[in-house]
């Protein structure tokens, strides 16, 4: 049976794998032969992340999925019913204020007279 860390840590360990192996055959396999030390470093650590980046949206989706909720279900462990519902009513609150902003913020540019955009002033020398 996996434990809930165990889905994150797999798929970090996997992350710094698909960056780790790529970023030393570059090294190795000739930029440290054309170029300086540093320059080569930077150039396999370069091409590394894009390959990493790469393989880990091509081929870690369903660790990427199981690590993202072991953490979400790690997070929310010790949430009551009462949080959930306390969380749900300001969620709920904050929404109706930010419509109520938006339709002010409307009602302001409605009502404006015709003309009367906002100006910036000019300095005059």
């Amino acid at each position: 049976m996996k434990t809930p860390r165990s889905a994150w840590i797999t798929y970090t360990a996997l992350r710094l794998l698909f960056f780790a192996v790529p970023f030393a055959l570059i090294y190795v396999l000739g930029l440290s032969l054309r170029f300086s030390m540093m320059l080569s470093a930077l150039i396999a650590a370069v091409l590394a992340a894009l390959i990493s980046v790469s393989l880990s949206v091509l081929l870690l989706a369903k660790p990427r999925e199981a690590a993202s909720e072991s953490i979400y279900e790690w997070r929310n462990r010790d949430r009551t019913a009462d949080d959930i519902v306390e969380d749900e009513s300001v969620d709920a609150v904050e929404a109706v204020a930010d419509e109520d902003l938006a339709d002010e913020s409307a009602e302001a540019v409605r009502d404006r007279p015709a003309g009367s955009e906002h100006i910036p002033p000019t300095r005059s020398e």
